[in-house]
């Protein structure tokens, strides 16, 4: 195992669209929460709403080039067949999949770490001082906030790297997982019955993992945060399940 994670983060290092990507992820985050932040109307008495969950907006952008950098990270092997020099070089193909995903897991936990608080502090630096603390990381539902989104991105990650796993093209493994993404919500805006409406926001991989955002009216959410984190960990789990399952059983 400590050869083939050496292996993939050489990879990874030597690459230059990883970074590009993940540079992107912070700025494209950070850019969209400013942008957000920035046009909210504050009065004497606070701006209203949710104000953590508004400064972590961006990861709505965020995680599109997170999905990207995941699925390259071994369709782009599959295409230009290095992929078998990949299993040549670890046999075990259980290790070199878990490899990957360690791997993927610390530059996206790096990455996102980075962009989240990147978002929060635009946030203090715009909004104004009204003495509210709801954005300060020693308050505990904001903290929660942070670090779920963290988790949040780690988890869109591995689920990217699965369906790619999977799926070996890169055009079509992003489709899958955007698709998962952002349509699954807008078709459940489309629903009139609410109980199906509410169904579908508790099960699809965005609206129920970005519940963990949320640090008011918990109470009129379709599920609770770390529920909704819990979801979004099952679409992961099941995802990186059924891409080590076919990297096993098919030819490179």
């Amino acid at each position: 195992m400590r050869l083939a994670l050496h292996a993939e983060w050489t990879k990874m290092r030597t690459v230059a669209s990883p970074l590009w990507l993940l540079l992107g992820t912070v700025a494209a985050t950070v850019a969209l929460s400013t942008v957000a932040t920035s046009v909210v109307n504050c009065t004497a008495s606070g701006c209203g709403g949710d104000t953590t969950k508004l400064t972590l907006m961006g990861v709505y952008l965020g995680q599109a080039l997170v999905t990207i950098l995941a699925v390259l990270i071994i369709s782009g092997e599959y295409s230009t067949g290095m992929i078998r020099i990949t299993l040549t070089t670890v046999p075990r193909r259980a290790t070199a999949f878990a490899a990957k995903a360690i791997t993927l897991t610390g530059v996206v936990a790096v990455g996102g770490t980075v962009a989240v608080l990147g978002s929060v502090l635009a946030g203090r630096l715009i909004l104004p001082d009204l003495g509210d603390q709801t954005l300060s990381l020693s308050d505990g539902p904001t903290l929660r906030a942070v670090f779920g989104t963290v988790l949040y991105l780690i988890l869109i990650g591995l689920l990217s790297l699965g369906v790619a796993t999977a799926v070996r093209d890169s055009a079509t493994s992003i489709g899958v997982v955007l698709g998962l993404l952002y349509i699954v919500p807008i078709v459940s805006q489309t629903i009139s019955d609410p109980d199906w409406q509410r169904l579908l926001e508790k099960i699809a991989p965005m609206s129920a993992g970005l519940a963990i955002q949320a640090t008011t009216d918990l109470g009129s959410l379709p599920i609770s945060p770390w529920a909704g984190l819990g979801v979004t960990a099952g679409w992961a789990a099941a995802a990186l399940l059924a891409g080590g399952l076919l990297l096993r059983i098919r030819d490179a």
